[in-house]
């Protein structure tokens, strides 16, 4: 009950009160407190129930799991005068508070423009056929950069995925035909290869038939053979040469 005694005293009770239920923070075991007072750094606060005294101490709540950033797609010249769309996702996350509040405005939105120009001028420095063949290397290389460039501001790149490269029509038809000329090559070079390897082959039995005269007469033998399990009309028996040279030089 309020009596007339006790009523100065309810009003600094309820004030107290609700400073106290203002001042209680909650922090999730992924998140941190950077607290100021005063307007100048005083702490980080890590997880658990804190208190933090309205209109003196001033909180921001940095949160320290990996984010994952969509860069937006880019437009990239190559080295050999392309122009392509590239776009990337990129993981990153908070491990210094401190300077991830005091020493840039907004770390999210200077991580993703740090990660937009690094991808033109990185990919810029090679050709079509290097962001096509070689995308773990460019991936490594973006990383190590803007890891290198964000830890200044307490942010660790973890890694950098290059999602896309989009061409125009006239770039993917250009490439088609380079690989159907190139799977071309191979055919006639696997077809050479054949032709060589079958005329040493038929060298050595050339050598081996001349060495030894007997083996022309069983090829011999085996091609009658040959032509007798064939439904032909026609058979031709095939004569030794030697024969034929002994007739000529009867005939002389």
């Amino acid at each position: 009950m309020i009596t007339p005694h006790t009523a100065p005293y309810i009003i600094p009770l309820v004030i107290l009160i609700a400073l106290l239920f203002l001042s209680l923070k909650i922090v999730p075991e992924y998140e941190r407190l950077v607290v100021f007072f005063l307007g100048r750094f005083q702490i980080v606060k890590k997880p658990g129930l804190r208190i933090v005294i309205p209109g003196i101490q001033q909180a921001v709540r940095v949160d320290l799991r990996v984010i994952t950033m969509d860069v937006p797609s880019q437009d990239v010249i190559s080295r050999d005068n392309v122009t392509v769309k590239v776009n990337a996702v990129l993981y990153f996350r908070v491990v210094d508070p401190e300077r991830a509040i005091i020493q840039v405005e907004d770390y999210y939105n200077a991580t993703s423009q740090l990660a937009q120009t690094t991808l033109r001028s990185v990919l810029g420095q090679h050709e079509l056929d290097e962001m096509l063949a070689e995308r773990e290397k460019m991936n490594a290389d973006l990383q190590e950069i803007i890891d290198k460039q964000t830890d200044a501001w307490g942010i660790k790149v973890t890694n950098v995925e290059i999602k896309h490269v989009d061409l125009n029509e006239n770039m993917i038809r250009a490439i088609a035909k380079q690989a159907e000329a190139e799977r071309e090559r191979r055919a006639k070079v696997i077809h050479a290869e054949g032709e060589l390897q079958a005329s040493e082959k038929l060298l050595a039995a050339a050598n081996i038939i001349s060495a030894n005269p007997q083996a022309i007469q069983l090829r011999y033998l085996q091609t009658l053979n040959d032509i007798s399990n064939e439904n032909a009309t026609t058979i031709v028996f095939p004569l030794p040469l030697d024969l034929i040279s002994a007739f000529q030089a009867k005939k002389g």
